[in-house]
């Protein structure tokens, strides 16, 4: 308990001091929210992937399709290193961090106000983010109560809360940076922490091999009538495990909180670095994270999923590590938890104060009372979610639960497509992007409150949110080519910015070949 105690201790202490120094950074709006766009490649590797990886990952989804695919839930893992990350980065980081900068964009909402010329867009986009990153942000907080209870043996309420008062003291005092370096630093333990636990539950069982072998020896009739199908290749059901590997995959390309970290990048050297960084931090996390859920079967004796749920998996394989380790996987979900949380609350809070309240509520708003603002919200923000997780945890409040699993698909849904046409596409059109907005938003909502009604295969959420994203790719330029065109001037402006002629060193971009004479 001391070890235990002793490492929490050191963590928190870390992190306040780091918000704390991270003040001097946060003093004006592209300081808090963009950290000044000069964010190196380590910090934006790390704060991307922290991001997008939390304990909902390492307990929720590594527990529930580790139950359900087998070792064939790696591939949700791989599809994130190579979709949600080296792709992303490839062919979003240079163009974001480029054309957000020449429209002067700190957030999601304000690219879509200045590349389509609309102000009810950024509002629209605005709305849709805070509706749905909250509920999203309250499920963060689902995989600590088990592993806290296994750990310390505190109330659930307690370590919400703790947890929230933590975040919420580093975040507002230094912005972006203070998350950003945080972030790298939590980052770190959650590589350490992974491989860590993945090496001493896999001795627990006589190594790979052994595990691997017994793995391929269950049977669950219910689910499969195949020999060790829990070992394949692709496991029981291909089809449902394909739709959350999209979803997981590409939705990080639309989600706000995940672009907006190609906003702050230094140079073209930190992109190319950090797509590297990213990657490996992914295969490593998310792979890691869905190799060990493989393996859950095989503690059967230890888990009742239809009592306690999936959320009881991961937790009951780690219940006979070490105690060191064990300390470590707290760590490891608390970095995990707080990263994410810091990053939701900061683009909560700056999408309202900059695309809603400013301009539209508040008429006049110098950049001081911009950041005294976002501050202010980033504690309401914290609060709500706090609310929320308690509630949902002492009650039968299943609305609350289902909002948190649309959250991801209504998002990536409605900005996906827009975001990535706006970005490579001049023809892409106004009425295209309200399209996307209202289908993704709408499919997803009905899918909520009416499920039933849907074919068996979209009745998933994690299906239908896959279904609204491949959908908008398809959409957008079909209703581009039949809608009004944009204004030409317009576009002309927008893409501009990458026709400008930079002079640079060699080191960070290649010129042609008579440039070397």
């Amino acid at each position: 308990m001391f070890i235990k105690v002793l490492m929490l201790l050191v963590f928190f202490g870390v992190m306040i001091g780091i918000g704390l120094y991270c003040r001097r950074h946060s003093t004006d709006v592209n300081g808090f929210v963009l950290g000044g766009r000069s964010v190196g490649p380590w910090l934006t590797a790390f704060a991307y992937g922290t991001s997008y990886f939390s304990a909902v990952i390492f307990v929720g989804y590594a527990g529930q399709f580790g139950w359900k695919y087998g070792i064939a839930s790696t591939w949700i893992g791989i599809g994130n290193c190579i979709i949600g990350s080296l792709a992303a980065w490839v062919v979003l980081g240079r163009r974001t961090r480029i054309m957000t900068q020449h429209l002067n964009s700190a957030t999601m909402p304000e690219f879509f106000a200045r590349r389509f010329d609309s102000k009810a867009l950024q509002i629209a986009a605005s709305a849709v983010t805070f509706i749905f990153l909250i509920p999203y942000t309250a499920s963060l907080y689902n995989g600590l109560s088990r592993l806290f209870g296994m750990a310390f043996n505190i109330d659930y309420s307690v370590c919400v809360i703790v947890m929230a008062i933590l975040t919420g003291v580093y975040v507002t005092a230094g912005g972006y940076m203070a998350t950003a370096i945080n972030d790298f630093i939590q980052g770190m333990i959650m590589l350490f922490g992974i491989v860590a636990v993945i090496a001493a539950v896999l001795a627990s069982q006589g190594g790979f091999l052994a595990a691997l072998e017994g793995l391929a020896k269950v049977s669950d009739p219910a689910v499969s009538e195949t020999p060790g199908i829990f070992a394949s290749f692709f496991g029981p059901d291909p089809l449902n495990l394909l739709g959350v590997v999209i979803l997981t995959s590409l939705g990080t390309w639309g989600l706000p909180q995940m672009v907006q970290k190609f906003y702050a990048i230094r140079n073209e050297r930190a992109v190319y670095t950090g797509t590297i960084i990213s990657t490996f931090f992914a295969l490593v996390v998310a792979g890691g994270c869905y190799f060990l859920g493989g393996f859950g079967r095989l503690f059967s004796d230890r888990i009742d999923v239809a009592a306690n749920g999936f959320d009881s998996i991961i937790p009951a394989m780690l219940s006979g590590l070490p105690d060191i380790l064990i300390a470590v996987v707290v760590v490891l979900v608390l970095s995990a938890s707080m990263s994410t949380l810091s990053s939701l609350v900061l683009a909560s809070s700056s999408t309202l104060v900059l695309d809603f309240l400013k301009g539209n509520i508040v008429k006049e708003m110098d950049e001081k009372k911009q950041v005294r603002l976002m501050r202010g919200l980033i504690v309401v923000f914290i609060a709500i979610s706090v609310v929320i997780a308690i509630v949902q945890y002492k009650s039968s409040v299943t609305f609350i639960a289902q909002l948190m699993g649309v959250s991801w698909g209504a998002l990536a849904g409605a900005f996906l497509a827009p975001f990535l046409y706006g970005l490579y596409w001049r023809k892409t059109t106004r009425a295209a992007c309200w399209v996307s907005f209202i289908f993704s938003t709408v499919f997803m909502l009905a899918n909520m409150l009416a499920r039933g009604s849907f074919p068996a295969l979209l009745q998933s959420p994690i299906n239908a949110g896959a279904f609204c994203m491949l959908f908008g790719l398809v959409i957008v330029p079909i209703i581009s080519m039949f809608t009004p065109k944009p204004d030409a001037q317009l576009v002309e402006d927008a893409f501009a910015c990458y026709d400008i002629n930079v002079l640079v060193p060699q080191s960070e971009a290649l010129g042609r070949r008579q440039d070397w004479k």
